[in-house]
């Protein structure tokens, strides 16, 4: 059930991003894996239980496993999707922000190395002050790390947010892709609603930030 806190807050943001403005359409891709909160009664739900029953805060591998197992795996995939994946990995970047200790961030980067691997991008840890700043640039909430970025190599201004929180190797492809079809183009109403939701299966909030060795250092 997707959080009554998401639907409210951010379902009609609007932001002005690279030379258009596109709707966040997170509503769509914040994914509520805690307690079902019924339809009916969503509009009754405080903002900040509402703001709780979308976030998945985690801090051993046990608790990581269990969250991701409900995170449904995607399956279909454009046909085109490795191909653009390999061909624009030195127009694109990917960043994430992470913190010592921070079970999700140690997932996701594992994950980020594989697909480093596979296609030839180039992977990097941001500080959590530009994490923060970025978050509210778009008008996201801040939930905890790990937060995922995909922007143009020669241009620190134009973002999206492949994810928030771990994923599953399969849905950070087709996200990271997505991502690389909204700054080359496709609009934002479409590419937001193809991508897997947001897990929001973050770090405890008491998480501080570190960097991780980036790739080729």
């Amino acid at each position: 059930m997707v959080s009554a806190f998401i639907a409210a807050i951010l379902s009609t943001t609007k932001v002005r991003h690279y030379r258009l403005t596109f709707k966040l359409s997170l509503v769509m891709l914040m994914t509520s894996l805690s307690a079902e909160i019924p339809t009916q009664a969503s509009a009754a739900i405080p903002a900040e239980r509402a703001k709780q029953a979308a976030i998945h805060p985690v801090a051993t591998s046990r608790e990581l496993t269990a969250w991701l197992a409900r995170v449904p795996l995607t399956r279909e995939f454009p046909s085109d999707l490795d191909e653009t994946l390999r061909s624009e990995n030195r127009m694109f970047v990917i960043e994430m922000s992470s913190a010592p200790g921070c079970v999700p961030c140690g997932d996701l980067w594992a994950k980020l190395l594989r697909f480093s691997r596979a296609y030839g991008w180039q992977v990097r840890t941001i500080s959590s002050s530009e994490a923060l700043l970025r978050s509210g640039r778009l008008g996201l909430p801040w939930v905890g790390h790990p937060v995922l970025w995909v922007r143009p190599a020669a241009d620190k201004d134009r973002l999206v947010p492949a994810a928030i929180g771990t994923d599953h190797d399969a849905n950070l492809r087709r996200n990271i892709y997505l991502s690389t079809k909204l700054l080359t183009g496709v609009r934002p109403e479409i590419g937001l609603r193809a991508m897997s939701k947001y897990t929001g299966i973050v770090a405890p909030a008491t998480a501080r930030p570190i960097q991780f060795k980036r790739k080729g250092d």
